[in-house]
This record gives structure tokens, sequence and C-alpha cells, in this order.
């Protein structure tokens, strides 16, 4: 089969490789129908959410057969051990993720935890629509408005508008925020966000933003600062926006350390959480989706077919 690989730092190419096979009672094979990318993805150059038809399934996969259109969901997850049960998913314990699991940019890709993992799509569904709720729009919902991260009627500051950063501005408007402020280097990205329900939106390549946010809150700084990108000038600036007795949600996937300057933040009683992802929301975002159907435009001026690439003989 023809699949996309990561070769070294910075260097990927479409090989043919082999065809995977069930290594697992619980496995299952899915032929891709379409892949997208996560931020993480940046990092570690593999794509593992999309949607495909399974191919077959392992002797104790009891939800999905051959045939069936399915989600991949972006977490190989077992849905049994300490971890799962208090929904914690990126934490299992069995999980198959990194090195030892492939991407899924590839014609067919092995499942692991198919029956915790894989989510039946719904007829008449968009596929692009579909698409987001594969590892984006939970990342967005569950790092910041769940856990009392966002509350009613708060101020938000978002700093990212990228994938990630615009999931997470639709799903916390199901909190009512009062404002809504965006804040990215590309006025392209910014306007995106404006059609999405940002009520400002600043673009931060003069170094401002930290002054704008706080003159447009007259000080007072955002409830909750959303960092969505994972390097240190993101997280100093939502430091610096967030109002005493805030929060900081971190979802960006940091590379580097970051200096959290201990003693500056428990003078203003400041919150820090982080979560990476689990998949329990999906089946409620998909209705959120549904109700935003002008989300598909996102994947729809972006795509790349697979048959654009010579097919290999297998």
């Amino acid at each position: 089969m023809k699949s996309r690989v990561y070769t070294e730092k910075n260097q990927q190419s479409v090989k043919c490789q082999p065809m995977p096979i069930i290594l697992n009672s619980r496995d299952a094979i899915v032929r891709i129908i379409k892949t997208t990318n996560c931020r993480t993805d940046l990092h570690g150059s593999k794509g593992r959410e999309g949607l495909g038809i399974v191919e077959s399934v392992g002797k104790t996969v009891f939800t999905f057969n051959t045939g069936d259109k399915v989600l991949i969901s972006g977490m190989s997850t077992c849905g049994k051990c300490k971890c799962c049960q208090k929904i914690l998913q990126c934490s299992c314990n069995m999980q198959e993720q990194g090195d030892t699991l492939d991407g899924i940019q590839a014609e067919f890709v092995r499942i692991p935890f198919a029956d915790t993992r894989l989510y039946p799509i719904p007829h008449g569904m968009d596929d692009d629509v579909f698409t987001l709720l594969s590892d984006i729009f939970p990342v967005g919902f569950n790092s910041t408005a769940s856990n009392e991260k966002v509350t009613l009627g708060g101020r938000i500051a978002i700093v990212g508008a990228g994938s990630i950063g615009l999931a997470a501005l639709l799903t916390v408007q199901c909190y009512s925020p009062t404002e809504i402020i965006v804040i990215d280097l590309d006025d392209g990205r910014l306007a995106t966000a404006e059609k999405f329900g940002a009520t400002m939106t600043i673009n931060n390549s003069d170094g401002q933003a930290a002054k704008k946010v706080l003159l447009q809150t007259l000080n007072g700084g955002v409830d909750t600062s959303i960092e969505t990108i994972g390097v240190p000038a993101t997280f100093e600036l939502c430091k610096k926006i967030t109002a005493s007795c805030g929060h900081i949600a971190n979802i960006g996937m940091h590379g580097n350390k970051v200096n959290l300057y201990l003693e500056w933040l428990w003078k203003r009683n400041l919150k820090i959480t982080e979560k990476f992802i689990e998949t329990l929301s999906t089946p409620m975002l998909l209705n959120i989706l549904r109700a935003q159907k002008h989300v598909a435009q996102l994947r729809r001026e972006h795509r790349l077919p697979l048959n654009t690439l010579n097919l290999c003989q297998y």
C-alpha cells in the first residue's frame, strides 16, 4: 500500500509499505477515506485521525463490522484501565502511541482497541465536518470549556487562530461568554475567527497584544486565556492578559521549557490546567457541528487527494 512516512527531521516521503494486519483480537483494519492533521503533528509529523471503511476486525471487536463507515479517534485507548475509567484517556496505561503506532496517512491502517477508538458515522453527515471530530474539536472542547475552565458569561482570550484555536472558539460559545478575543499573527486566520464568532481580533505582529487586551478590559484582563500554540512567547502572553483569580487553559504541545515564575503567579492566584484529549465528548460535539455546518468550509479549502500520487502495486 501507499503510505506517507516520516523519514528524518523535517523530511517526509510517500513509500510502498506492507499492508497492516490484525495483531490483537481488539484490532480493526480500516481503509482510509480522509485524514487530517492536528497541531501536534508539527511535532510528531504523524496524522492519527480521519475516517474510513472497516475492512476486517479482530475476534473480540463487537461494535463494528466489515463495511462500516467510521470515524477514527486521535487517541488509542483501552477503555478499561484506571486512567480511562477516570476519563483521562490520554494517560491510558495500555495505549499505543508515539513510535509504537503508525500514523494513518496511508491507504490502510491498523486500529488498536477498535471498540473504544472508532465511532459510527451517521447517514447524511458531511465527511468534512465529521473529520474535525477525530482530534481537533475534542482537544478544543476538553482542554478549555470542560472542567470549569470557562464560566458562563466570562471574558475569553484565545491565543492562536489555527485549527485548534478555531475549535476552541466555536465550543466556548456554548458557555455564552460576554467577549471572545482571538490573537494571532495572520490576518487571514483572524478574519476566519471573526466569521466564527470572535468579538475582537488582534494581530500581534507588533508585540502589543497584551497592551490592547488590557485596554479593552479596562486593565482587568480576561477570566480565561486559552493557549493553543505551545511556545514560550504565547504562554507568557496568557500570563500577562489573565485577570487575578483567572484561568490559563493550556492546549499547546510545548517542545521547549516554559518559565512559570510561581512567585508572580501565586500572588495573582492564577490557575493553570492542561488536558490533552478524551473522546467521550464526541457524540455531543457531533450535534454542535451539525448546527455549525459552515465549519466544513475549513476542510474544503485545503485538500490533497491521495490519488494525485503514483499508486504502488500490492
